[in-house]
């Protein structure tokens, strides 16, 4: 059995529902269900008991030592955590509460039941912690691709939240012992994203006839990396990686934020085509953001090389399969848009659980 957390948000939910179409081992859902939090994302889980749903806190150390003694997992993933950028320039407490004190929380939990453990099960144990290439902070146009060694120079209120997590894993490690992974994603995108990153954000304001917002000249930089990819590199980390090391994870997809809602709007005119005009009509230039990086790219050389593991996925071919989940799944987005995810939905599965 493996724990979890943050396994109703948008990577979370798909590494759980990827788990458990390639496994019969059980999971442990561990979140708290902040606004990021959907179990309509897990809906065909809802009969399944090999995933059991718990909602709480990851500050709360007692119900994570009750879990730990109860269900004695084999290993801990670790997704729980505040990510939008811009909310945390708007209200940066939350970010330090979830993602520093939750992770500190986490790992004391997790330390006690680790020690008590026997010989063997304590040498297979993992705790795999789950963070961002935005850690290393920004890139300039000619400069090489962050690695594994690049130095921390986080630049947003939740770059900073996401460092400290990633300097106390290394701590635990490197002072109790405990056998710890951290990976470094890039931008993430597929589907069950919440519509406030620019992917979903883009295609459900473009198909509501809604203005698509791009701070500044949409020059920024990002490395994206579809979903599934960055699930399946977990997998591979949590199997084989060494405990102590970090791994990038990228999906070798440069492109500047103004070319990937370009290619949005182009999959939209061919896929679901308006009346008159094109999408690209509703492209509209805002103010940019307060400190925005000029550019993050993923060097994953390491994990290729280590741990056999690359994308499946071009930027292309995974755009395509996003843009074509979301106008399948209108009644998800409808759900989120609207709130009602948080209502009924929420309710009858933690009746199941």
């Amino acid at each position: 059995m493996i724990l979890v957390t943050g396994g109703a948000g948008f990577i979370g939910a798909n590494f759980v529902l990827d788990w458990l179409a390639q496994s019969q081992e059980p999971v442990i859902n561990f979140d708290k269900l902040t606004y990021a939090g959907n179990l309509n994302n897990l809906t065909s889980l809802r009969e399944d008991a090999r995933h059991i749903f718990v909602q709480a806190d990851i500050n709360d150390g007692d119900i994570l030592k009750q879990l730990l003694q109860t269900h004695q997992p084999r290993a801990i993933v670790h997704f729980a955590a505040e990510s939008h950028v811009d909310r945390s320039i708007h209200g940066p407490a939350a970010f330090i509460e979830t993602n520093v004190n939750g992770t500190f929380s986490l790992l004391e939990a997790v330390r006690a039941y680790w020690q008590n453990l026997e010989d063997d099960k304590k040498a297979a144990f993992r705790f795999l912690h789950v963070s961002t290439d935005e850690v290393y902070g920004s890139l300039e146009a000619n400069d090489p691709p962050f690695t594994e060694t690049t130095a921390y120079a986080p630049n947003s209120p939740y770059s900073a939240s996401k460092a400290a997590s990633d300097h106390l894993v290394r701590a635990y490690h490197h002072t109790y012992g405990l056998p710890t992974l951290t990976t470094n994603c890039s931008n993430n995108y597929g589907p069950l994203h919440f519509p406030e990153k620019l992917i979903p954000l883009v295609i459900t304001n473009a198909r509501a006839g809604k203005d698509l917002p791009i701070y500044g000249d949409g020059s920024q930089v990002r490395d994206w990396l579809y979903v599934s990819d960055h699930c399946a590199a977990i997998r591979r980390v949590l199997e084989a990686g060494r405990p102590g090391e970090t791994y990038n994870i990228g999906g070798w997809n440069e492109k500047t934020n103004l070319n990937v809602v370009h290619s949005i709007c182009d999959l939209l005119n061919e896929l679901q085509a308006k009346p008159t005009g094109s999408y690209r009509d509703q492209i509209r230039h805002v103010k940019d953001r307060p400190g925005h990086d000029k550019r993050y790219a993923i060097d994953a050389r390491k994990i290729e090389r280590e741990l056999g593991w690359k994308p499946a996925e071009s930027f292309e071919t995974g755009l395509r399969k996003t843009v074509s989940w979301y106008l399948a799944n209108d009644a998800w987005t409808a759900q989120v848009l609207s709130g009602e995810y948080k209502n009924w939905v929420n309710l009858q599965y933690q009746e199941k659980n």
